[in-house]
């Protein structure tokens, strides 16, 4: 956000660049609370709706935690009236030149990773996969979680060493 002096966010150039610095960071954050694609995309656009529709009386220094928070109470509402876990799809195997061995150990192994991850806490588990698939830094994922750097680094510590009790090999 280079115009410090745009103190509006309704400015549609301003908004664009609020948006395209953040949307992905805010699918993926949602993603993997969701563990849905499509209403990850809808809870995005939903909270970027809700950001234009309050241009005026957001700063544009806080437009980034405010489409995070917004994204965040969306999912705790969907959560709570649907209590839904996070799933992941399976993808379907390539045909490679692996021998079955190899194929039949690997989807082992991601079954207990993905029931490892999915055994995690919310907290936990969202902190993992930030930091781990979308490498993102301790303190991005304190500022998007509300949370202290030291609370993201117990999670962290928490999720590995659960990650390596349920799993061999890790």
């Amino acid at each position: 956000m280079n115009n410090e002096n745009t103190d509006n966010i309704c400015e549609e150039q301003l908004f664009s660049q609020i948006f395209k610095a953040n949307s992905k960071t805010v699918f993926n954050y949602i993603y993997y609370k969701f563990g849905n694609e499509e209403k990850a995309y809808d809870a995005v656009q939903e909270a970027f709706m809700k950001l234009w529709e309050n241009c005026a009386k957001v700063a544009p220094a806080k437009a980034k935690s405010y489409v995070y928070t917004v994204a965040n109470n969306l999912y705790l509402n969907v959560i709570k009236a649907e209590k839904v876990r996070l799933k992941y799809a399976d993808k379907t195997l390539k045909s490679t030149h692996e021998s079955p061995e190899f194929v039949m150990e690997e989807n082992e192994f991601r079954e207990k990773l993905d029931k490892a991850l999915n055994d995690l806490p919310e907290n936990q588990r969202t902190t993992f996969l930030l930091n781990r698939i979308d490498g993102k830094k301790y303190a991005e994922i304190a500022e998007m979680e509300g949370v202290s750097v030291k609370a993201i680094e117990k999670r962290m510590h928490l999720a590995l060493k659960t990650l390596r009790e349920q799993i061999d090999g890790i």
